[in-house]
């Protein structure tokens, strides 16, 4: 993307940032970047023996979006009011920070991606998977050296999201606005890359190379708008800054919520960037939210919000402040800031302390998804329910490896493993099938696997479904998350500058009448 927005949530899928803070891209001509790797320089200083040589690093378009080589990486599927994604082999890749010059790939792994096993890294370098400017790492204990290009082969699965449509409400050649369902990140974070709403637009709509104006959290719905144009991107930011943009959203708060208007200037200070988490503190950034009760139904209220800034989930936490936490808010709604959950700033915790306690809190009740931390602070702290570590011997049954691969064939019927789709043609062309669509073919595929013999069997290559033998995630029985579990009760309303306004209908927790289940 070519926003500073999207560019951010891309460090680790089509841009990275240097040691310098400069960002590259990495994604696009892969050839060129074979055919340098195996040149030496022609003039200056030479190699001493036993030196290992880094080619310099390649120019790249920082502009450049996702396109449809990044759409066709794998398809989408709908189960249960869920879309969800077939797991796909994908390469993070990365230029060596300023940070590891100078240490081992072992140690960088160890010290700054724990989310795996050093021995998962240990055999991931025998399957050939970890490459050092394109050329196959055998050693992690090899040292890094400024310019050095990692490549790490993973592979990938993706959280189910709403199976909701993404509705395009205006698409006039200038701006794209859409409806974002609940629960759909905007753009490749963390574990999200396909279910996005920029992997949507462009897999579904043929929206590709638009340009964000705002971002919506994963869990809001609502209004949200995209620039067609650099033109049209920097006319809107330039309205972003002046304040002539208003925002109007709707939350649904546990409590009575005054009658009136209630304005909050509490500042705002970022608790943790990589985390995501927010407190009201002296030290913060200043900010101003307007609010209107617009109706109560005896156990909750609906408010109309009006954020006059625009800070990090600036009105979640300044109705956590007032009192009136929004009514399903996995963070600042939680008991974990104490018995009267941060009202009026009051918390007697350390940062460190709060994040814990949140972190210890929905490990309890096994909603540490909802949270959206990063693999490395929650590694090892919260492990699923049910687990295939090893189908062979969690079933009592054979598992066989697909001939040609490093995959492995449940021969298990019953076994519920999330598996990956063999069918090459199906997975590089980014269709959409149905659940039944999708039932079918793992029926017929079955029927076929049991029909052939071993001679045959190279047959399953391409009509079976298939897991990777390295990937901890297909050996894991993960429970499909809950209607509850998608959503949060705060609703981006309507979107209006000095010539348009953008608007959603009112969602149905929001109507007076409602009652929660």
């Amino acid at each position: 993307m070519e926003t500073k927005e999207a560019t951010d949530s891309c460090d680790t899928d089509n841009t990275v940032r240097t040691h310098s803070g400069k960002r590259k891209n990495v994604e696009t001509d892969e050839a060129a970047r074979q055919d340098s790797g195996k040149k030496r320089k022609k003039g200056g200083k030479q190699l001493r023996h036993g030196e290992r040589y880094v080619p310099p690093p390649q120019k790249r378009n920082p502009g450049v979006s996702f396109n449809q080589e990044h759409f066709a990486e794998t398809s989408y599927y709908f189960e249960g009011r869920l879309r969800k994604v077939h797991p796909y082999y994908f390469d993070f890749k990365t230029y060596c920070k300023g940070r590891w010059i100078g240490k081992t790939l072992f140690e960088v792994f160890k010290s700054e991606f724990r989310s795996e096993s050093m021995d998962y890294y240990d055999k991931a370098v025998k399957e050939g998977r970890i490459r050092l400017n394109e050329i196959p790492v055998d050693d992690l204990n090899i040292t890094l050296k400024n310019n050095d290009y990692l490549r790490n082969t993973v592979h990938r699965h993706e959280p189910p999201v709403s199976g909701q449509p993404l509705e395009v409400l205006v698409d006039d050649g200038e701006v794209v606005v859409v409806d974002k369902p609940a629960s759909l990140p905007v753009h490749p974070c963390g574990r999200y890359r396909h279910n996005t709403v920029i992997f949507i637009l462009g897999k579904e709509k043929g929206l590709s190379g638009l340009h964000t104006v705002h971002r919506l959290d994963r869990l809001t719905s609502g209004v949200l708008l995209f620039a067609r144009t650099l033109e049209v991107s920097k006319k809107l930011d330039a309205m972003v800054r002046e304040r002539q943009l208003e925002k109007e959203y709707v939350c649904r708060v546990d409590g009575e919520f005054p009658e009136g208007e209630v304005v909050c200037e509490e500042p705002i200070l970022v608790v943790s960037f990589k985390v995501g988490l927010c407190r009201v503190d002296p030290k913060g950034k200043e900010c101003r939210t307007v609010f209107q009760r617009l109706s109560y139904n005896g156990r909750s209220s609906v408010v109309r919000c009006l954020p006059l800034t625009g800070r990090t989930h600036q009105i979640r936490v300044h109705l956590q402040f007032l009192g009136f936490p929004i009514l399903n808010d996995p963070i600042y709604g939680s008991s974990a800031w104490g018995p009267n959950r941060a009202k009026g700033g009051l918390v007697g915790m350390s940062n460190e302390e709060i994040l814990e306690a949140l972190i210890e809190e929905h490990c309890a009740k096994e909603s540490l998804h909802l949270l959206d931390l990063p693999d490395e602070v929650i590694s090892g702290k919260q492990r699923p329910k049910t687990e295939c570590s090893d189908c062979a011997q969690e079933h009592n049954v054979q598992s066989k490896t697909v001939p040609g691969s490093s995959s492995v064939v449940c021969d298990d019927s019953t076994c519920k493993v999330p598996l990956l789709e063999g069918k090459a043609e199906d997975s590089q062309q980014g269709n959409i099938r149905s659940a039944s669509e999708t039932e079918v073919e793992m029926n017929g595929a079955q029927k076929e696997k049991n029909s052939v013999s071993d001679e045959s069997s190279k047959t399953l290559k391409s009509t079976t479904f298939v897991r990777d033998n390295l990937c901890g995630e297909c050996k894991i029985v993960r429970p499909d998350p809950t209607e509850k579990d998608l959503i949060m009760y705060l609703h981006a309303l309507r979107y209006k500058g000095p010539d348009f306004e953008y608007s959603t209908k009112l969602p149905d927790w929001a109507k007076e009448d409602w009652v929660l289940e």
